[in-house]
């Protein structure tokens, strides 16, 4: 993979992944008190609201709702690459309307057709409508083509992008970024004495990321990189890599790697033909290891990953099945998040609703993808459990945060 490292990384996690999080699905409260902010008590979505009767769903361009607040969202509702996510994305955002009882809203729905042009095009539309802010789109160059025009308008954006350099003061990223992954495992796994590391990274963009995070983390937590390898995208030239890895591997605890299923799988495998103890050593990957092809892998078993909670996860699905008839891509969580935000910042902040202060409020915000907080210069915090790979899925052995502690 060249270039930005998405939609992939984006959907093959949110798609494959089964796990969401809490049970509260969408509870979107501040845990401030004091002088800080006090959502009070919003009604929790957890599953305890009544089925709606599916409708037919609107087009591209439409508007949802009939609210005061007009709220863009910019979603691919056509063209090729992500035509079937951005559906699905703009169907959840219809059920967190429905979930939130018709709030004052009113969501003015634009197609990007997955292009930045698009994304352009389609948020100027919506600010000429009145927008007062942008959920979407779900692109990196298309987010970046976006801040264009809602900067110079003070107009902030949520955004979907995977990829933390389009964030910036006013474009906020809601997705789960690599770097939160690579702390979680890496933080965990120092807590567990774990102190020396190998390393397989995938030589992409997603790996870059995945890479820098990874040697800036290890040593924070008292550890050290004793080997890392980067390994081609072509199966047949992955010997050379994992040999240095092999011969390494009795300096090491804890082997990183963080990649697909069908890679990771193929890498395990190598190891262990290149007479590499498996068993004695800790195996960790990121959130893209939850996926039925790794459960399946003996040698993996006991492996352990960062991931949500998949509770509230099911409850969601289970509510967007009755009403569209079939299931959710796991990104859809994202637009469900985004706009019950928005929906209780509506509800409870009057006129300073989208201001910078409101939205990176350190107590952050919980939903279904679990406790979310935006940092000032646009990136997120989000609390992730760790699983650990076993035969039936994975099994959380440490729990996600409920709340966070002072920003770093």
């Amino acid at each position: 993979m060249s270039g930005t490292f998405e939609p992939k990384p984006l959907l093959t996690r949110r798609q494959s992944l089964r796990a969401g999080l809490r049970a509260s699905a969408a509870l979107l409260v501040s845990a401030c008190t004091g002088n800080k902010f006090d959502f009070g008590d919003i009604t929790k979505l957890g599953g305890t609201t009544t089925p709606v009767e599916a409708g037919p769903p609107p087009g591209p361009g439409s508007a949802i709702g009939a609210g005061q607040v007009h709220v863009g969202m910019i979603l691919p509702l056509s063209g090729q690459g992500g035509a079937g996510v951005g559906s699905s994305l703009k169907n959840a955002a219809e059920l967190a309307l429905t979930d939130f009882k018709n709030p004052d809203i009113q969501l003015l729905v634009k197609d990007d057709g997955g292009t930045p042009q698009g994304a352009q095009a389609a948020a100027q539309a919506a600010l000429n409508e009145g927008a007062e802010i942008i959920l979407g789109p779900l692109f990196a160059q298309s987010v970046r083509a976006v801040a264009e025009i809602t900067r110079p308008r003070n107009i902030p954006v949520i955004a979907f992008s995977t990829d933390a350099s389009v964030a910036s003061r006013s474009v906020y990223l809601l997705s789960f970024l690599p770097e939160t992954d690579v702390r979680r495992i890496v933080d965990y796994a120092a807590s567990r004495g774990r102190r020396s590391f190998a390393a397989l990274i995938p030589d992409n963009a997603y790996g870059a990321v995945v890479e820098a995070a990874f040697q800036q983390d290890v040593p924070q937590r008292g550890g050290r990189v004793v080997v890392l390898q980067k390994y081609p995208l072509d199966p047949g030239k992955i010997a050379e890599p994992v040999h240095a890895v092999a011969q390494a591997a009795a300096q090491v605890d804890s082997v990183f790697i963080p990649d697909n299923a069908d890679s990771v799988v193929q890498l395990v495998q190598a190891l262990a033909a290149d007479h590499v103890n498996l068993k004695r050593l800790q195996l960790l990957g990121t959130g893209v290891w939850d996926d039925p092809h790794i459960f399946s892998t003996p040698a993996l078993h006991g492996g352990l990953y960062p991931g949500p909670d998949p509770t509230a996860f099911r409850n969601f699905s289970a509510r967007y099945r009755t009403r569209f008839g079939q299931d959710p891509v796991r990104a859809a969580t994202l637009a469900y998040d985004a706009v019950a935000l928005v929906a209780a910042l509506v509800k409870t902040q009057g006129p300073q609703r989208f201001s910078e202060p409101v939205l990176t409020n350190s107590s952050g915000f919980a939903g279904i993808d679990g406790v979310f907080r935006f940092r000032s210069d646009g990136t997120n915090e989000r609390g992730l459990a760790v699983l650990r790979v076993t035969p039936t899925g994975g099994q959380i052995v440490a729990p996600a945060p409920r709340s966070f502690g002072p920003q770093t």
